[in-house]
């Protein structure tokens, strides 16, 4: 029997062959003039290349898997792997590289080994006193355990403690043991993982317990002693304190204010940040002296208890390139959320300042550009359940002390319900940012934030407003000449003398390919957050784009709402 399948838009043929002496799959190059090779690199991607005549160079077009944590023993044994952060590699507490020189190369597939060897396997000493262990919570746990019967998670450890060859074991109402080296041990980065216990020598766990009596009552006494003091401390200060001390944790990520909270640490609402598609925005400072942003959220529609699961859910997300969440008021009427204050506020007060000289350089808007798509791809591909952010612009990217991005408002929009058309009036002011299926009325994806991501960035190429480049005139619409550009190779003079200097042309020719791929009336031509992560990095080679003909409808938009465009 053999089966042939045809994909359209594919570059292969496919055959699948199977009879009594062989089986096997036949993957076949339609075109005879294309030139491609797959391999396997260092780090155990699949990579797929193809040959472009006219560069001399290899093209990557396919990678798999993205995530380089995916990678099948990525780290070596007894380490943890997290792709967001640097490096992406570490030991275990208890555990040291076992080829420092590799590991400082970045090759990580050595893994590594144990500080101290476990007492169990030294004659004469009880195990029972001297093995530890340490717990990692939030994991994708590794590969190659073993069940056991265990009815809770301290019988878990019994049964792990009475076998000296157990490394580590996990209890979610099964009991996992671990014999082997640990490989593939991930954070999970929708914060919904399991826990795994470590087992170390005691040595290795600063809070081990003592074995000296006298140092244990020394420290047990001085401790009470202590705890009674500030028992009494504190009870002063309750008594003493109205404060915010009426708010309470609702999990170990959010707390819930009550209004009167929030008036007072907000000065009752009197500096005002500004107003966004879902509200405004106030100043507020804790008691402690932390600065907080307090959003005050119009149109929400849900009941108190489907609104406290939605913030307990916003509450799990964590990425660097996203602002974080610390706590909402659900009081009556009232729909209040408080963030982490950003001290250089919105990008768009720096991309579109008037009648300043400072700009921002190309380096830190670089790297600006690429921390909103990882904010984006987090948002997309690593929470629990994907979020469409749905009104990707400036006024939605704060910056912190150190100019690092932080998308905000995400997962706003959800709280509207399925009132589409609310969510479109909210973002009315910026229809130069929203995709053609907001308009044509078909399905929103992820798609849609990514060309909202593309129109962004040809402002933070230009410092420019699109619609401003097309006041008088479409054929001046900063992403059209772009388009029509970028194939000459001449963007760079494209922009403002003042832009020029410090521009690093590769990167400058990178970042306006992109914005042409993001802006394709097609949203399946449209490349996703995590692979634009990658070419802006340089890991991935894009090829010339094609010229986006919705660009125009834009362009020509633009000149006959000029009124709107400012807002």
């Amino acid at each position: 029997m053999m089966t042939v399948m045809t994909m359209p838009n594919s570059i292969y043929s496919y055959e699948y062959v199977e009879n009594d002496k062989e089986e096997y799959f036949l993957l076949t190059v339609k075109d005879d003039n294309l030139f491609l090779r797959t391999v396997i690199d260092p780090s155990g991607q699949h990579k797929g290349m193809v040959w472009l005549e006219d560069k001399q160079d290899w093209m990557l077009y396919f990678v798999e898997p993205t995530a380089k944590c995916s990678v099948y023993s990525m780290c070596g044994a007894f380490s943890w792997c997290a792709d967001n952060i640097a490096p992406l590699c570490s030991c275990l507490r208890g555990f040291s590289a076992k080829s420092p020189i590799e590991w400082s190369s970045g090759i990580y597939a050595g893994g590594c080994t144990r500080n101290v060897a476990l007492p169990c396997s030294i004659s004469g000493v009880n195990r029972y006193e001297e093995d530890r262990f340490y717990v990692i919570n939030n994991v994708m746990l590794p590969d190659g355990s073993q069940i056991v019967q265990a009815a809770s998670v301290s019988d878990c450890e019994v049964a792990c403690l009475k076998k000296c060859a157990c490394l580590a074991y996990s209890y979610n109402n099964t009991c996992s043991l671990w014999y082997t080296n640990m490989m593939n041990l991930q954070e999970n980065p929708d914060n919904t993982g399991d826990s795994i216990f470590i087992q170390l020598p005691a040595s290795e766990i600063p809070d081990a317990k003592s074995s000296r009596g006298r140092t244990i009552g020394v420290v047990v006494g001085v401790s009470a002693l202590a705890l009674g003091v500030s028992f009494v401390v504190v009870l002063c200060i309750l008594r003493r304190r109205r404060g915010i001390n009426g708010s309470h944790n609702i999990d170990m990520n959010l707390i819930a204010f009550r209004y009167k909270d929030l008036q007072l640490i907000t000065k009752n609402f009197s500096d005002k940040l500004g107003v966004g598609s879902f509200g405004s925005v106030f100043k507020g400072a804790l008691q402690n002296g932390t600065n907080v942003a307090v959003k005050k959220l119009e149109g929400v529609r849900q009941g108190e208890k489907q609104f406290r699961a939605e913030m307990s859910t916003l509450g799990t997300i964590h990425h660097v390139n996203l602002i974080k969440l610390l706590g909402f008021c659900s009081e009556g009427e009232h729909r209040m959320l408080v963030y982490e204050y950003m001290p250089h506020g919105a990008l768009d007060q720096y991309l579109f300042r008037v009648g300043g000289n400072d700009v921002l350089p190309w380096n830190t808007r670089y790297q600006i550009a690429i921390g909103i798509a990882k904010g984006l791809t987090y948002l997309h591909d690593k929470c629990r359940y994907c979020i469409i952010h749905c009104d990707i612009k400036p006024q939605n990217i704060l910056l912190d002390a150190s100019f690092t991005p932080k998308v905000s408002d995400f997962g706003l929009a959800k709280l509207l319900g399925r009132d589409f058309s609310r969510v479109i009036t909210t973002m009315r002011g910026t229809i130069g940012y929203l995709a053609p299926e907001w308009i044509s009325g078909t399905a929103i994806t992820v798609k849609a934030d990514v060309f909202s991501y593309g129109m962004m960035l040809f402002e933070i190429i230009s410092q420019k407003r699109n619609i401003e480049h097309g006041k008088r005139c479409a054929d001046k619409f900063f992403p059209i000449l772009i388009a029509n550009n970028i194939r000459d190779g001449d963007v760079h003079a494209l922009l403002d003398a003042n832009l020029r200097s410090d521009v690093n042309l590769e990167e400058l020719e990178r970042a306006c390919m992109v914005a042409c791929w993001c802006v394709q009336e097609d949203e399946c031509s449209r490349p996703t957050m995590g692979v634009i992560v990658q070419i802006l990095e340089g890991l991935i080679k894009v090829n010339m784009p094609p010229i986006p003909r919705y660009l125009q409808v834009l362009a020509e938009s633009a000149d006959q709402s000029m009124p709107s465009s400012t807002e």
